[in-house]
């Protein structure tokens, strides 16, 4: 009976200890007054008794760890643990050796990764087979060939029975039984890495040994979050959400970077629950045009997905008040309204949305951005009338060499299709030519970058009431012309 006591305490406290809420900024994850004050709101929340919360050091170690020293440390100390190697001092660069190859995982991944982990993997075969370790020293060796089976040893370094066993190990590689890995992304032409090396660009299809691999997708600034991928079997698929793990960041704080509200309410429960907490709080800075601040957090539960409780308050400068701060952090934890926090319900709107919504125009009057001001609308079809006038323009060149050329065909250009090197008028009209022609490809090029820019700011463009606009292009005889009408 006792014993159950002590166990129910222990399970209790152990319960009590896992942490309950973890605090993500949202928004830019480079705005440095969004970290800072997504910082002062965690030290708000950190301070009051009994709270248990996940550091950002936790948050980053689970999702993206870390190494202990820069990539130069690291290589310094696998030059170290050569050094041990050829003093025969087997076991301590053994040692050395497994404590490169852990922090080798953590680096970013990439060809520089990759060549220090080829450069450890050959330096522990060594090291096993000077120790008459032969499975490990093999081992070893088959987890650089797994994934670079054109890869030779360097004779200068490696004696001939080292080489001839790395040659034979690439045989029976290439005659074992492989597995089909088929790797896709939510972001197209993602690129793939295994152990940290690239092996081509989403949607992949390859075969790779049975065993396990560290898988990492990346895209521009997105990473995903590095997992060990189990491949065995006839085919192993992979679907990796990219466009979730790479909106998550651990530096300088943790975040989640999207502009879309429900998107960043969405993927916060999936980071509550790939983190195991219960409590997701989400801290934003939405700024208007002109005017204060609003400093807003939402508090999600994990298991149901649903949202909490919301509120924020103004905020001017650099640094939020201390009193708003502290009744804000007091209000998501306990739930009761503050006298400087709104408080959000089902049937309010956030009127940090509206500010963020609204610009004053030159009389003071608030008007809404996705009304008649559309930017990017605008944008696209001057882009488009940039396209088509260019396009225009060539034909204009072209219609305007037509004369000339068919003067140098007529008198100038011989029974073999050349103009005689005597011909002083030919020569001119030939030089003329190839500059009008260098002109069209230079208008053709432009006009196709130009249509090609414009298209895309009309799909990036709100998509509310586009304005009537027409594009004409006129060609003939006498010339060419282009017009854009419309309202903007």
């Amino acid at each position: 009976m006792r014993s159950s006591i002590i166990l129910a305490l222990l399970l209790s406290s152990l319960a009590h200890a896992a942490p309950r809420r973890v605090v993500v900024a949202s928004g830019d994850c480079k705005d440095a007054e969004l970290s800072a004050q997504t910082k002062s709101f965690y030290g708000a929340l950190a301070a009051r008794p009994g709270e248990n919360l996940l550091t950002a050091a936790d948050f980053s170690e689970r999702l993206f760890p870390q190494p202990s020293g820069s990539f130069e440390d690291i290589q310094r100390q696998l030059e170290a643990a050569q050094g041990q190697f050829y003093e025969a001092r087997y076991a301590k660069a053994g040692q050395a050796i497994d404590e490169v190859l852990r922090q080798v995982a953590r680096l970013p991944v990439g060809a520089a990764r990759w060549k220090l982990y080829v450069d450890a993997q050959l330096l522990q075969a060594l090291n096993h087979r000077a120790m008459g370790k032969v499975k490990e020293s093999d081992d070893a060796f088959r987890n650089v060939l797994r994934l670079d089976a054109q890869y030779t040893l360097d004779p200068d370094y490696y004696p001939p029975s080292t080489r001839q066993t790395f040659d034979k190990l690439r045989r029976e590689l290439a005659k074992a039984k492989k597995v089909k890995l088929s790797v896709k992304s939510t972001l197209p032409a993602s690129e793939v890495f295994l152990d940290g090396r690239s092996m081509g660009q989403t949607p992949l299809t390859m075969e790779v040994l049975a065993g396990s691999y560290e898988l990492a997708l990346k895209k521009g600034d997105a990473v995903s979050f590095p997992r060990q991928l189990p491949v065995q079997g006839e085919e192993t698929p992979v679907l990796v959400d990219l466009a979730y793990e790479g909106s998550v960041t651990a530096s300088p704080f943790p975040c989640l970077a999207s502009s879309e509200g429900e998107q960043v309410l969405s993927h916060a429960v999936r980071l509550g629950g790939t983190l195991g907490v219960e409590e997701v709080i989400v801290v934003k800075l939405e700024r208007a045009s002109s005017g204060p601040k609003w400093l807003a957090a939402t508090v999600l539960n994990v298991e149901g997905g649903q949202k909490l409780r919301e509120g924020g308050f103004k905020t001017q400068g650099l640094d939020a008040p201390t009193e708003s701060l502290l009744a804000l952090v007091d209000y998501v934890t306990t739930g009761k309204p503050q006298p400087s926090v709104v408080v959000l319900n089902s049937n309010t709107e956030p009127p940090w949305e509206k500010s963020a919504a609204l610009v004053p125009d030159n009389t003071g009057t608030a008007q809404s951005t996705s009304g008649s001001v559309r930017p990017l609308r605008v944008a696209s079809y001057v882009t488009l009338g940039a396209g088509v006038a260019a396009l225009a323009g060539a034909g204009v060149v072209r219609l305007a060499a037509q004369s000339e050329y068919t003067e140098l065909m007529d008198k100038h250009v011989n029974t073999q299709g050349q103009v005689d090197p005597n011909d002083a008028v030919g020569r001119e009209l030939l030089g003329r030519l190839a500059q009008k022609g260098n002109a069209i490809t230079g208008l053709l090029i432009g006009s196709g970058a130009a249509l090609a820019t414009g298209t895309v700011l009309y799909f990036l463009s709100p998509s509310d009431a586009p304005p009537p606009v027409s594009v004409g292009v006129t060609a003939g005889p006498d010339g060419a012309g282009a017009s854009l009408s419309g309202t903007f």
